[in-house]
Parts: C-alpha cells; sequence; structure tokens
C-alpha cells in the first residue's frame, strides 16, 4: 500500500533495486551483515556521529591510556591482515586469476572461489574493525589524527566492500584486498611497534616510506582496474563495480598525494 504513495520514479528506482538483487552472489545471502546494505550504512552513520560527538565529551575529561590494548589491537590487526594476504594470493593462484585483464566472478561452490568469497567477506568486516582506530584516537584525545582522510576512508570503506561482496566475492574484486592487506601488515607493525614504547623507535626507521607505499598501492589498483575495463573479453564482473573502484581509488590517491605534500615536503626555510 506505502508504494501507491511514492512518485513514479521512486517506484522504478524501487523495481529496479529489487531486480537487481536478485542478480547478486547467492552464495552471500545469508551471511552475517549481507542479507542488506542496511545494517552497514546504519554502522557508518553510527561512526560519524561519534567523529562529530567523541571529541566534544572528551574535551572536559582526561586522556585515556590505552597503550596495552592498543598494543594487542595492532599486533591483532597485523596477524589478520596477513593471513588475508597469504589466503586471497593462494585463492588467486589455485584460481588460475587474470592479473592483467579482467577476472571473471563465479557464483559457485568450487573450493577455491568459495574460500575466495569468504576471504574478501573476512575483509569487508576487517573494515568494521578498524573503526576502532578512530575510537582510540578520541578517547587519546588525539583528534590532530581524525583528518579528513581518515574519516573520509573509514566511513567509506565498508559501504564499498559491501557492494563487492554483495555482486563480486571473487574475480576482479580479489586485487585490492590483496594489495590492501599487505600495506596493513606493514602500516599496523608499525603502530604496535610505537605503542611498545621508546626503545622500539629504532624499528620504526621505515615510517616515512609507509605514505609512499600506501600511494604506490593505489596506482596499481587503477592500473589494475583500467586493464580490467579494458580487456573485457567475456569477463562476467559488473562493469559499474569497477568503474565504482575506479573513481573511489583515485578520490584516495588524490588526498594521499596532498598528505603527502603536507607531511613531507617541507619549504626551503623548514629544510
Amino acid at each position: 500500500m506505502a508504494m501507491e504513495f511514492l512518485p513514479t520514479f521512486a517506484k522504478n528506482w524501487y523495481y529496479s533495486y529489487c531486480e537487481y538483487l536478485q542478480q547478486s552472489d547467492p552464495r552471500v545471502k545469508n551471511w552475517p551483515l549481507m542479507e542488506s546494505l542496511t545494517p552497514t550504512l546504519i554502522i557508518s552513520c553510527l561512526y560519524l556521529l561519534v567523529v562529530y560527538v567523541g571529541p566534544k565529551i572528551m574535551r572536559s575529561r582526561e586522556a585515556l591510556n590505552l597503550n596495552r590494548i592498543m598494543i594487542i589491537y595492532n599486533f591483532c590487526i597485523v596477524l589478520l591482515s596477513f593471513h588475508m594476504f597469504r589466503k586471497v594470493l593462494m585463492c588467486a593462484i589455485l584460481a588460475n586469476y587474470s592479473w592483467t585483464k579482467c577476472q571473471s566472478v563465479v557464483f559457485s561452490k568450487d573450493p577455491n572461489e568459495f574460500k575466495m568469497a569468504e576471504i574478501l567477506w573476512l575483509y569487508y568486516f576487517s573494515k568494521i574493525i578498524e573503526l576502532l582506530d578512530t575510537i582510540f584516537f578520541i578517547l587519546r584525545k588525539k583528534e590532530s589524527q581524525i583528518t579528513f582522510l581518515h574519516v573520509y576512508h573509514h566511513a567509506s570503506m565498508m559501504i564499498l566492500w559491501w557492494l563487492n561482496v554483495k555482486w563480486g566475492a571473487g574475480g576482479q574484486a580479489f586485487f585490492g584486498p590483496l594489495c590492501n592487506s599487505l600495506i596493513h601488515v606493514f602500516m599496523y607493525l608499525y603502530y604496535g611497534l610505537s605503542a611498545l614504547g621508546p626503545k622500539y623507535r629504532k624499528y620504526t626507521w621505515w615510517k616515512k616510506y609507509m605514505t609512499t607505499m600506501q600511494l604506490t598501492q593505489f596506482v596499481i589498483v587503477i592500473i589494475h582496474t583500467i586493464l580490467g575495463l579494458v580487456y573485457v573479453g567475456d569477463c562476467s564482473y559488473p562493469t559499474w563495480m569497477k568503474w565504482l573502484l575506479f573513481f573511489y581509488m583515485n578520490s584516495l590517491l588524490v588526498l594521499f598525494m596532498n598528505f603527502y605534500r603536507k607531511a613531507y615536503q617541507k619549504k626551503p626555510k623548514q629544510q
């Protein structure tokens, strides 16, 4: 009955959405958080609310010492990231994935394809876990670390990867998580070593290369996505997902380049 009161364009959009929903990966339909985008959108909105309200609440409070918790958290993310990197790489090799052209997604129970779908779901869920990065900044009163880049990245990644898992849990989607998980091994290893204290600082000499590694990651993933758009053949991976990833990765590349310029390219006088 409620549909009768909606404008024609809204009804058409809704019917198109329902029709397209039928084309999603049937393997993931009953997996946690995968039936509808709504829970993920709610988590993202709650995250933005915490980013806005959290610092105001902490303004009149002492910063919390979360050193031990952060050590455990960071090294757990290192292990999780390495596990995801290893699994994605292994499944891609065993399933004979292409690295230079569009790779079809296969909605089957083939062991390698199904494991790939499972690990890409875990990658999506890891983006929800990583929201704790911001929570720790707020509780430690490190508001300067909560930049637009930081919030944009955390709030949007889980939505992007919900869409990826829903319509393409495998195929072309494997490459981004492969690169990102490897980068996160080094990134959270740096965070973990830093949390251990000054005596471990000598082991974090490679900090200045972290942003360069991230920029390189974006460029490589963009190139891989372009190859997937150009060399299509009979590839069944959704074209709209490739374009979405292309524009999203370019947005991150621009934001990280701006961060790199501000953080490391000092003026001559400062040098």
